[in-house]
């Protein structure tokens, strides 16, 4: 375990050795911390979060109450997942065949949401500053970046900015801006969006 001073941890929450905890990261009450977890650097893991063994979380990652992290689900910087929100890592599980080590990947990629309440069935990779609405359930397929995923199962009905704010039609040059940000994004694809204002991989 990294020097303890450098993070927090609530006395109810358990963190199994060995783990590795980025600087500034918070694990609140009754969290658990499996070994051979790696948390980045300014995390927060709210009350009764459960992170699996090996499990990779990147830094600025918010988990809220309720969410279990399991072994094949990895986390980029800056997502955000809300209560209780679902992974899962077998897609055809059954309790009396066991599928340990055949877990499948599911990706995160920096700066997504996950809404509250929604449901993230395994194998597919969540674009970056996607956003998965409350209650939504993602079923199959890709996500792509700045996408907006609502319903059940999850459709894409637009884009949304890299602030979070849903943006609306083009104007006459093709741009569609944030209404808070005033960031411009062009459609590269009708699967594709980009920032022009700031790189996907760059800090705000």
């Amino acid at each position: 375990m990294t020097d303890e001073k450098a993070y927090f941890v609530h006395p109810t929450a358990v963190v199994d050795e060995p783990v590795s905890i980025g600087a500034g990261s918070k694990v609140w009450h009754f969290t658990h911390v499996s070994s051979g977890a790696t948390l980045g650097r300014g995390c927060v893991l709210g009350q009764n979060v459960f992170v699996g063994a090996g499990v990779r979380i990147g830094d600025n990652v918010k988990l809220q109450n309720n969410v279990a992290v399991y072994e094949g689900v990895e986390l980029d910087d800056d997502v955000f997942c809300g209560p209780s929100c679902v992974f899962t890592n077998v897609s055809n599980p059954r309790s009396e065949i066991p599928r340990r080590g055949r877990y499948e990947t599911t990706r995160v990629r920096r700066g997504a949401t996950i809404g509250a309440n929604a449901t993230i069935v395994c194998g597919t990779t969540i674009g970056r500053y996607a956003f998965i609405a409350a209650g939504a359930l993602l079923t199959k397929g890709d996500v792509p970046d700045y996408a907006l995923m609502v319903g059940v199962p999850a459709r894409q009905v637009g884009w949304i900015s890299r602030h979070g704010n849903r943006l609306g039609e083009p104007d006459a040059a093709g741009i569609l801006r944030c209404p808070e940000s005033g960031w411009r994004y062009e459609e590269v694809a009708s699967d594709r969006l980009r920032c022009l204002d700031r790189d996907e991989d760059a800090p705000l």
